[in-house]
Order: C-alpha cells, then structure tokens, then sequence
C-alpha cells in the first residue's frame, strides 16, 4: 500500500515540476491588480486631460490626470515619463453635467435627485503591441440630493466618478496585456 502512495507522491511531484518550469517562458507578466503588462514595457505617459465640456469644474482635469497617472505608476512597475511612453494616454474630459433625475410633486423641488455624470475622451497607444491601441470615452455618474448644489458637492463626487473613470481606463488598457 505505501509503494502506491509513494508511486502517487512523486508522479504529482513531477506533474507539478513540470508545469513549474513550463510556465517560465511565458512572455507575460501579472499585476496583482489583474491586469498585465508586455515585460518588454517599462515607461508610461499620460498626457494633461484638459476640460473641454461646456461646464468646467476647475479641480476636474488634475483630479483626473493625477488619479491616472497614480493609478499606472501605483498598480504596476512601469515608469511614468512626460511623452512617448510604451504606453501612452491622452484626450480630454468632453463631458459635465448635472441633470435631474428624480422627479417629485412638490413645486418647490421638482427634482428629489440631481445627477453628476462625467465623460472623458481617452486615446491609448500601446508602442509594443499597437493591435490594442483604442479611442474610447468613458463616462460615469454619481446621484447627490437636490437639496445640495453642485458646487457644495463637487469635492466629494469628483474624486467618487473619477475613480470609476480610472478603474475603467485602467481595464480597458490592461484587458488585452
């Protein structure tokens, strides 16, 4: 009976040895965040995103260019360089706006909900495999009650949508890695 035992030990011992050694030549590494980057990839840039919507909220484009940037540099080993990085990102925040989205019978109030939503337009260049470059916006909202102005709320739903925006971005480009 322990020769079996022992036949079963080391049969899974080498099994295991095997694809230990057999996954070494992989060409792809892996960020605990699950997302994975080429190993030939050492440097990222991420452009200004500039306000280009009709309503500007001035902590909007560093906000969002800051979170960016910290996400790249915080969840993977890449380098952040001004221009030309193997990956590349640039484009603009096209959208802010606050619409009612809850409406109510009084007269006084109308709307029970006002709702922030954010878009941002993103171009992404991927110097090593350009097969997964993308011109993509992104859009994402928050509801805040209508009691509150928006200017009184800005600093705490910003960073909430901007948040999403660069989880999202963050996907997008490490999806196909």
């Amino acid at each position: 009976m322990t020769a079996i035992i022992r036949k079963i030990v080391f049969t899974l011992g080498l099994t295991g040895l095997f694809f230990l050694f057999s996954g070494l030549g992989c060409r792809v590494s892996y960020t605990l965040s699950g997302a994975s980057i080429h190993p030939d990839a050492r440097t990222v840039s991420i452009a200004y995103f500039p306000n280009n919507a009709p309503l500007v909220a001035t902590i909007l484009s560093p906000t969002f260019t800051d979170a960016l940037q910290e996400k790249f540099v915080s969840q993977t080993r890449l380098s952040l360089v001004q221009e030309e990085g193997d990956l590349d990102f640039e484009g603009e925040i096209v959208g802010y706006t606050s619409t009612p989205t809850a409406v109510t019978a009084s007269n006084d109030f109308p709307a029970a909900m006002n709702r922030l939503t954010i878009t941002v337009r993103v171009r992404f260049k991927n110097r090593l495999e350009p097969e997964y470059d993308f011109n993509r916006t992104f859009s994402h909202y928050v509801d805040y009650d209508s009691n509150l102005t928006l200017q009184s709320m800005e600093g705490e739903l910003i960073p909430e949508i901007v948040t999403m925006l660069v989880d999202d971005i963050y996907m997008a480009a490490g999806s196909n890695w």
